[in-house]
């Protein structure tokens, strides 16, 4: 067994890491930029709609499939006997979705090994999603490439690649919320695939009553705490240290 012993190269990492959101937010204020992340915003709209059925089953609901866009967009239908405090925490389960999922990420980092079973069950789940609830062709096409991708990570690259990767998607995960502001702040009204729905944020305002910048804001504040609590974490001891 070998060890590696964080200490000044953990704050490289923590830089390297805020180096990256920082560079990723100036990318998207180029429309090139957006063809650069284009991948790393299918992810996120994959995180965000499976958070959106996730949590409506752990609410006792049904997720009953999963609709993704090449524009980007997505969409996750449910069911199930939900009262209003339920239906907020559906709709809030959606823009939460990435930061939750990069924080995870980001912790599983700590250590090789837990690095390589998070790469490991985060390609499966995008695999199993595919059969269970992506209905797309689009969808299934392109969360198939990223799960075998992220499969052929943990089993064909070093432990370094592999931490490396579950640090730079979780971030990507996180500072994706970022991106999103406009529809978290923005209309209360959202066109996807021709469809006018009711957004997240104003959903949860009509169920919960607070105004919609309130929500947006929170969740913006949410996903800004995680990140920086799983760097925290993940960083935050010069006796941490990465096992394989």
């Amino acid at each position: 067994m070998s060890d590696f012993q964080y200490s000044s190269s953990s704050k490289i990492g923590v830089l390297g890491l805020v180096v990256a959101a920082i560079a990723t937010i100036i990318l998207w204020q180029f429309y090139w930029g957006n063809y650069v992340l284009y991948p790393f915003s299918i992810l996120a709209t994959w995180f965000h709609e499976m958070g959106h059925g996730l949590t409506a089953i752990l609410l006792g609901g049904n997720f009953h499939k999963l609709l993704l866009f090449p524009n980007g967009s997505g969409l996750a239908y449910n069911s199930g006997n939900f009262g209003s405090l339920a239906r907020a925490l559906i709709a809030m389960g959606g823009p939460l979705g990435p930061a939750v999922a990069g924080g995870i990420l980001i912790l599983s980092s700590r250590r090789y090994q837990t690095a390589h079973w998070c790469l490991m069950a985060l390609g499966s789940i995008m695999l199993l999603s595919v059969l269970l609830w992506i209905r797309t062709l689009f969808g299934v096409f392109a969360i198939l490439l990223w799960g075998l991708l992220i499969l052929s990570i943990a089993f064909q690259t070093p432990q370094k690649i592999q931490a490396f990767t579950v640090q730079f998607m979780g971030m990507q995960a996180i500072v994706s919320t970022y991106h999103q502001k406009h529809y978290l702040f923005g209309s209360s009204w959202v066109n996807i695939n021709g469809q006018n729905l009711v957004s997240d944020t104003a959903r949860i305002a009509q169920y919960l009553f607070l105004p919609q910048w309130f929500w947006a804001a929170l969740i913006m504040v949410i996903s800004t705490a995680i990140f920086w609590w799983s760097l925290k974490i993940a960083y935050g001891s010069d006796e941490s240290i990465i096992n394989n």
